[in-house]
């Protein structure tokens, strides 16, 4: 992953799309390798691993959508009515998994099992936005007033 952080911003955006596919990377490891740099504007990382992670999601959410009933029902054996049972509830309530995407492996999952079942396009591709700003944002804010006392904690190996 130094090789990304290397590429500062456009590193960031490259490995936050990355992560957001189904390849294991983590764009807050790699959001936190380039602050560590000390030498990136905190909210151009922001809005570089934000649209980053969000055109990986949204690819991820497509691919889901591409899939077809018939690969399940063959390939791993489950019965269509088990499929028609799980989009009732997925078109109600599935939709809000799209904010809790960033979770590991759980999150990229729903978000496949979203696009498969079709939900919500339009409300899903703006919840997948919302929900990385909210990370990065978070992070970002953490790094922007506690970033140098951090920062000083990691150099000197000492954790007070």
């Amino acid at each position: 992953m130094q090789w990304l952080i290397n590429l500062g911003y456009w590193g960031l955006f490259i490995g936050a799309f990355l992560a957001g596919t189904v390849l294991p990377l983590s764009s807050d490891v790699l959001l936190l390798g380039v602050f560590a740099l000390g030498d990136s504007n905190p909210w151009i990382c922001l809005l570089a691993s934000t649209a980053g992670n969000w055109f990986g999601l949204t690819t991820t959410y497509w691919l889901g959508w591409l899939g077809k009933w018939e690969w399940l029902e063959r390939w791993f054996h489950v019965k269509r009515e088990r499929l028609a049972e799980q989009k009732v509830k997925v078109d109600r309530y599935g939709v809000w998994i799209a904010l809790f995407t960033w979770i590991p492996v759980v999150g990229i999952a729903g978000l496949i099992g979203l696009g498969f079942y079709r939900v919500k396009p339009k409300l899903t591709i703006f919840l997948l936005l919302a929900g990385c700003f909210a990370r990065f944002f978070v992070w970002t804010l953490l790094y922007v007033n506690y970033g140098q006392a951090v920062g000083g904690w990691l150099v000197s190996g000492r954790i007070p």
